[in-house]
Parts: C-alpha cells; sequence; structure tokens
C-alpha cells in the first residue's frame, strides 16, 4: 500500500500519480488533499508520514509546489526517510543507498512524464542492504 498526500500545489500532480499506480495495479491510499483549495503542506505531509512509519502504508509519496516543505514535515516524523528527487538518478540512489520509505516532489518543478518515471523508478528499485548503508542509515536514525 501507497499513502499519497499533497497540497493544493500538487494536488493535479497527486491525481496523475494517482492515475499511474492504478494502471499499475498498485494500492494506494489519499490523504488528501481533495481539491485544489488553498491548504497547509503540513498536514498532508504529516499524515502520510504518520501512516509510513505506522506500518500501515509501505511507502508514501508527497507533493507540494516544490516539495522542499512537505519533505521536510514528513522528515520530522520518527523512522521516515523523505527523500526530495527531480531526477530518476536521485530516486534510484535514495532507495538503494538510503531505504527512502517516502518520496517527495515539485510539482511546480517537475513536468508530468519525468514526474512518473520518478515514482516508476522509486517504487521499483530495492534497497541494496549493503552493510554500509545499513550503518548509514542507523547513523540517520540516532
Amino acid at each position: 500500500m501507497i499513502g499519497i498526500g499533497s497540497d493544493h500545489g500538487g494536488f493535479e500532480l497527486k491525481e496523475a500519480v494517482k492515475k499511474h499506480l492504478e494502471e499499475r495495479g498498485l494500492e494506494y491510499k489519499d490523504f488528501g488533499t481533495y481539491s485544489p483549495a488553498s491548504c497547509d503542506y503540513p498536514v498532508y505531509g504529516r499524515a502520510v508520514a504518520k501512516a509510513v512509519a505506522s506500518g500501515e502504508c509501505d511507502r508514501g509519496i508527497i507533493i507540494c509546489g516544490t516539495g522542499i516543505g512537505i519533505s521536510i514535515t514528513a522528515n520530522k516524523i520518527k523512522g521516515i526517510r523523505a527523500a526530495l528527487c527531480s531526477d530518476c538518478f536521485s530516486a534510484q540512489a535514495t532507495r538503494e543507498h538510503n531505504d527512502a520509505n517516502i518520496l517527495a516532489m515539485g510539482a511546480r518543478v517537475l513536468g508530468e512524464g519525468l514526474a512518473l518515471k520518478i515514482v516508476d523508478t522509486f517504487l521499483d528499485t530495492p534497497f541494496s542492504g549493503d552493510q554500509r548503508h545499513m550503518r548509514r542509515i542507523s547513523m540517520i536514525e540516532e
């Protein structure tokens, strides 16, 4: 299960990501926002992060205008490693090296086509499990 959330700035891209997940046959839970009306990104970043941290969702995708504010919010939740990605290499590396459990994106930074490729890369890339990466993740969690 993938948790997904956005503020008003990310609403349209969130809807496109949901459609893409459906086309891939992946289950998701939408934590809002549910309209393009102005709202506060911390509400939705926190909701997705708590769902991932609790195990309700395996991974998360969060979107705001730049991806910055919503990723900062998510990273305040213990156990969350949210990575702001604007390219496929970063999405791959953060999964392989950091075992990131939430993808953050900026809807005003990315076009829809690239964003969907980043989503695919993030979801399809496994954590490497290398000892050096596990050690570093432990250091992050301390």
